[in-house]
């Protein structure tokens, strides 16, 4: 137990609290049981080791600790969490629990044994983690960490700092708001380096690698994570890198379910099955016509990149500007937790509500006229009128 905690006092030392995610502000931290999931490289470590540096410090009532950590092939989970409270600790922040066997079966009996100890916990996005015990899930407040919005990037990069913003001010406020924030930093002059490498913060540990880096983000999300799916055949994932590499050089497009699975060679349903792994792994973002129900054999009705600088790092002679557009778009609003369909009319509707339009500068609202709280999502203006929105505006929702 000693190694373990030499290892979490070593981490929290050197943890740097500059920059803190705009979900640390959100956690309820004074539940017991806390679960934040989300996708490889987005900071839930980070997020974990700040919070415990920042409610405890250096000391013996908390300590971090990493299920993927080799002590825990021989050691177990509540083996170790019974002897450090028992020892004063008070509260465990765990970290990568998909990789630990029987993991949610320990946590819950650690939480209904000991009424006072509390525990965070983190796992990939890729796994429902909480549906695999009934009883954690109602035992557990469950959080999702997405990557960098386009408003913390300009935190975490010291251009500025500002409040979210929510969804009903930016449609009818964002002329003065745009204005207001026009006065502390150029939007469209930071907004090309977002787009290509600044969604996952480990940007800030070398540019000249980040490509590499996330290159090799993926490769782990579909040759480990997806390990953690129920049924999932593990001899199929070079199919799985067929299919997300047609996706790359398609994106946004609407696929014909039937020819795809042709061409890559498996059964329709399995594909459809694929699809969803890759939206849970937060590598795609799908849109299904407006209306229709979602489920896990629903195929979608248009498929995009889950954030621009996977464009970029997978397909980089196919991010064309309005792949890039609307990839942002709904990577910011699905971040938020919005909900988005297809419409009929229109690129996006929001929450059933809002209606977008996005394109260039000089795009028009006529498509758009018939409909009621119908908008334009302009790239390449700082500033909009009416309708016309600036599209990096929707980057502040988080």
């Amino acid at each position: 137990m000693e190694q373990i905690l030499r290892k979490s006092n070593i981490l929290v030392q050197n943890q740097s609290s500059t920059f803190t995610r705009s979900l640390a502000q959100k956690v309820d931290w004074s539940d017991r049981l806390i679960g934040i999931l989300g996708a490889r490289g987005t900071g839930k470590t980070t997020l974990l080791l700040q919070r415990l540096k920042q409610q405890f410090g250096i000391t013996q009532a908390a300590t971090y600790l990493s299920l993927d950590d080799i002590y825990f092939t021989e050691n177990r989970l509540v083996d170790f969490a019974e002897s450090f409270l028992q020892q004063g600790g008070e509260m465990l922040f765990i970290d990568e629990v998909h990789k630990y066997p029987d993991w949610s079966r320990e946590i819950k009996n650690l939480y209904d044994t000991y009424s006072n100890v509390k525990i965070v916990f983190t796992g990939s996005s890729i796994t429902d983690l909480l549906r695999q015990n009934a009883d954690l899930s109602r035992r557990a407040v469950q959080y999702h960490l997405p990557g960098l919005s386009y408003r913390e990037y300009l935190s975490f990069t010291g251009v500025a700092t500002v409040p979210a913003l929510n969804l009903t001010d930016i449609v009818e406020k964002h002329t003065s708001i745009a204005l207001d924030l026009m006065a502390l930093f150029k939007p469209l002059q930071h907004l090309p380096d977002y787009l290509k490498k600044g969604y996952y913060p480990f940007f800030a540990e070398n540019l000249n690698t980040y490509y590499l880096r996330l290159e090799q983000l993926v490769k782990m999300v579909i040759e480990t994570d997806m390990r953690f799916i129920d049924g999932f055949d593990s001899a199929n994932t070079r199919k799985i890198y067929q299919l997300l590499y047609i996706l790359a050089t398609n994106v946004p497009f609407k696929p014909n379910i039937t020819k795809l699975a042709e061409k890559i060679g498996i059964h329709r349903n399995t594909l459809v099955q694929y699809l969803t792994y890759l939206d849970k792994a937060r590598l795609t973002n799908s849109l299904v016509a407006a209306g229709k129900s979602i489920s896990t054999l629903q195929k979608p009705d248009k498929l995009f990149l889950e954030n621009t600088n996977l464009h970029y790092a997978l397909s980089p002679t196919k991010a064309d500007k309005g792949s890039l557009r609307e990839a942002f778009f709904l990577n910011q609003f699905i971040n938020n937790g919005h909900r988005v369909a297809l419409p009929s009319q229109g690129d996006f509707l929001v929450d059933e509500i809002y209606t977008f339009e996005v394109g260039g500068k000089d795009k028009s609202s006529s498509q758009l006229r018939d409909l009621t709280h119908s908008f334009v999502a302009a790239d390449d203006i700082e500033n909009g009128t009416h309708n016309k929105i600036p599209l990096w505006l929707f980057g502040f929702m988080y």
